[in-house]
């Protein structure tokens, strides 16, 4: 089995489980444990927060320790252990304790992943398997959520723990079988391979964190996925708020709207892993930004649930965009540094920021200027990191001028 296959098989098992149960967490403890959504909402801000803080320090591991396939054998056991100690678990400290440990598991997989990806396909071919990447992960989210849909009503609400354990186990399956000759260190951090046009043997020093994570495209990036996130985060809760508020069965058409979500982000993915060389990285940002104002707009003045079905195919373009963007960009802005997954983790950390504080964010404007103005107000962030990507490039193009012109910006720690 090749390589990219496996590639394939880890990135659709691991679609479902990054976040541990994610959305069924809230319905598994509101009907097991009688939780209040105040309850609900309290534990999962706090497990949020707290893998924000993690995801930095595990970037810093995945390229410290150098063993990407078996750290994601180490995260997908992690949420496995903590989702299957969620079964018993009532008492707050205990389910905050089980939904950390699987949400840590989970924020360790994506620096790992990607790790695998560049050390198996290199960097000219990253940015295309980047998108077959996301392409699969997404179709295993779409897979789990059809098994848990279908199953739910023979065997209760418990089937979400089950399915999401086996796609676990099967991702360590696919992660540990992966032939450890297809990987190398150089090759995933852009440093040549012994005896190479250089002649060299020692792997090069690491460049200072402070360099890397100084660099002020990186930065700029970080900012506009922040408010990108800002705006995004928080929409189709709002959404699904403002159905309940009109009288449509808001949980049937949320469904439907992940559904749909997902659904474009295969084909999105697909093909921005091969426009993101042909067109170039920056573009794809500016019209993932873009899209976002659109579909705030549409929700804001569209009340058919139907119609709706639009604004949520808009998500799925843009965030099928990020999901492939944003790790192709960082490779290239920290390409030979040995720092490439310490500045994805970190980058994700302050993006995470924008994400967690959208719910509120949206909340607070519709108590001060209603359903359509709050909607609006979600939009604003994203015109914002849509100004803030096009008065700063943060995106070197492809080719190898620009890694040259990289090379150069990158200077080791001494």
């Amino acid at each position: 089995m090749a390589p990219t296959t496996h590639l394939a098989l880890i990135n659709v098992f691991i679609g479902d489980i990054q976040g541990g149960l994610g959305p069924f967490l809230g319905t598994w403890l509101a009907e097991a444990g009688s939780w209040s959504p105040a309850r609900v909402g309290l534990v999962t801000t706090l497990v949020g927060f707290g893998t924000l803080l993690l995801s930095g320090p595990f970037g810093a591991l995945v390229d410290r320790v150098g063993r990407p396939r078996l750290l994601i054998a180490a995260a997908c056991t992690a949420i496995l252990a903590g989702t299957l100690l969620l079964l018993p678990a009532r008492a707050f400290a205990f389910v905050f304790t089980a939904q950390l440990l699987a949400a840590a598991g989970g924020t360790l997989l994506l620096p790992a992943v990607t790790a695998l990806t560049l050390g198996i396909v290199g960097k000219d071919r990253f940015p295309g398997q980047q998108g077959r990447n996301q392409a699969f992960n997404h179709v295993g989210i779409l897979i789990a959520a059809g098994a848990i849909t279908l199953g739910t009503a023979r065997f209760g609400s418990a089937i979400a723990f089950w399915v999401l354990g086996l796609m676990a186990v099967l991702a360590i399956a696919a992660a540990l079988t992966t032939p450890a000759s297809a990987w190398s260190q150089r090759r995933a951090v852009g440093w040549t391979e012994p005896g190479g046009e250089d002649g060299a043997e020692e792997a090069p020093q690491r460049a200072g964190i402070r360099a890397v994570l100084g660099d002020r495209r990186l930065l700029v990036l970080a900012c506009a996925l922040t408010l990108f996130n800002l705006g995004s985060g928080g929409m189709l809760s709002l959404l699904g708020q403002k159905l309940v508020a009109t009288a449509v069965s808001a949980t049937h058409w949320t469904a439907i709207y992940v559904m749909v979500a997902q659904l474009t982000m295969v084909p999105v993915a697909l093909f921005s892993g091969s426009l993101a060389d042909r067109r170039g990285r920056r573009k794809l940002l500016l019209a993932a930004f873009a899209v976002l104002p659109v579909r705030a707009a549409l929700s804001a003045f569209v009340d058919d649930p139907t119609w709706l079905i639009a604004a949520e195919i808009l998500d799925g373009v843009a965030s099928g965009i990020v999901g492939v963007a944003v790790p192709v960009v960082v490779a290239d802005l920290t390409w030979g540094s040995g720092r490439t997954q310490t500045a994805l983790g970190t980058v994700n950390a302050v993006q995470g920021i924008g994400g967690a504080l959208s719910a509120w964010y949206g909340g607070l404007a519709f108590g001060l200027l209603g359903w359509t103005g709050a909607f609006l107000a979600l939009g604003a962030p994203a015109l914002a990191a849509l100004a803030l990507v096009i008065w700063f490039d943060a995106t070197p193009e492809p080719g190898r001028r620009s890694r040259r012109r990289q090379a150069r910006t990158l200077h080791p720690a001494t």
